[in-house]
């Protein structure tokens, strides 16, 4: 058997955990654990992706932005 333990909540939080509840006798055990499961990626970035943010920021730094509605129009989203 797991061992179990208290935690102190604050009745804010504790009423945003019910309402993340997918039925009301889920317990908080579980929204938490689906919450860290969200939160946690376990596949690291690739090098590739590293790069292309890296450039995507320095491009940011250098304010070398395209505006919305040129994209839209490159895409054909009006």
């Amino acid at each position: 058997m797991q061992a179990a333990t208290s935690i102190y909540l604050r009745e804010d939080l504790k009423d945003q955990l019910n309402s993340l509840k997918w039925h009301p006798k889920e317990s908080y055990n579980d929204v938490i654990e689906r919450l860290i499961n969200l939160a946690v990626d376990e596949e690291p970035l690739s090098e590739d992706v590293i790069k292309g943010l890296e450039e995507a920021l320095e491009e940011v730094r250098q304010r070398k932005l395209i505006p919305e509605s040129k994209i839209m129009k490159k895409y054909g989203v009006e």
